[in-house]
């Protein structure tokens, strides 16, 4: 058995196997991990307790990615940057993963519309140890994470598509059938540029704009925002809110964070206008 860095070629395979076990369990087809990592064995010098936690490698990779992972394996983040080349690779040859349609579906009964986990926004109470974050944060900023997610329109109207429905749903569910009626889904019915997502409102009838962030990654996943929508959370304070939906193509679950987005985020300049004296 080879105990030596793993090749290019051993890299390929052992990825090639990760996400055909993925596409299954996104699928909710029964998985027999054992039988695969035998079966990878047999064709590349490698243990079977070796494959194993080179899959535990690649999941954590997909962590890092704002990907999802496979069901049970626990992202372990001791891995060779050539393991990160070799899952860009699969996924660079895959475009269709990336703008695939999200796993579950814009629910349309009320039970099913209020099932959206809200937690706490990220803290310094529970982040990673140092060095796994910065692995991480190292990883999205150079594969640009965030403005992967932000082009995936399939992924962002889907996420919208959803928070409509909670919000709906949080109304009925309070009594306050004259407001679920009043939503609106402001950038589907008059396009972007509003500086928010959905018109909605709180259950006393104040105003609540939402502005909808959706990812299939963690919850620490970088997103993207514009500059108008900056302007419209400074502008309307008490009404503006970033609702940040993730684990989206699983279970999705959420955070809001209200202004200002610097008290919570740290915001960084990704673009700048060019115009002529």
């Amino acid at each position: 058995m080879s105990n030596g860095p793993w090749t290019d070629e051993e890299n390929d395979l052992i990825v090639a196997d990760y996400f055909a076990m993925l596409v299954d369990d996104l699928a909710g087809k029964p998985l027999n991990k054992a039988a695969s990592y035998r079966q990878l064995a047999d064709r590349i010098d490698r243990s079977v307790k070796a494959i194993e936690y080179k899959h535990q490698n690649i999941s954590a990779v997909l962590k890092a990615l704002g990907e999802t992972w496979l069901t049970g394996l626990a992202p372990a983040f001791n891995f060779q940057s050539s393991l990160e080349d070799a899952v860009l690779r699969w996924m660079n040859s895959h475009p269709e993963w990336v703008l695939r349609a999200p796993g579950n579906r814009p629910p349309t009964g009320l039970h099913d519309a209020a099932q959206i986990w809200i937690g706490p926004p990220p803290t310094l109470s529970n982040q990673p140890p140092p060095q796994e974050l910065d692995l991480m944060l190292r990883i999205a900023r150079k594969s640009d994470v965030a403005g992967r997610d932000e082009r995936n329109r399939v992924l962002g109207r889907a996420g919208e598509e959803r928070v409509l429905a909670y919000e709906r749903s949080v109304l009925r569910s309070a009594g306050r059938d004259d407001l679920a009626r009043k939503v609106r889904w402001v950038s589907e019915e008059d396009g972007d540029g509003a500086g928010y997502d959905i018109a909605s409102f709180e259950r006393d009838g104040r105003s609540r704009l939402i502005e909808v962030k959706t990812t299939n990654g963690w919850d620490r996943t970088p997103f993207h925002i514009t500059r108008n929508e900056l302007a419209v959370a400074e502008e309307r304070r008490a009404e503006w809110c970033l609702f940040r939906l993730w684990n989206f193509s699983r279970e999705p679950k959420a955070f809001e964070l209200r202004p200002p987005l610097d008290a919570h985020v740290s915001l960084t300049a990704t673009s700048y206008r060019a115009s002529f004296h």
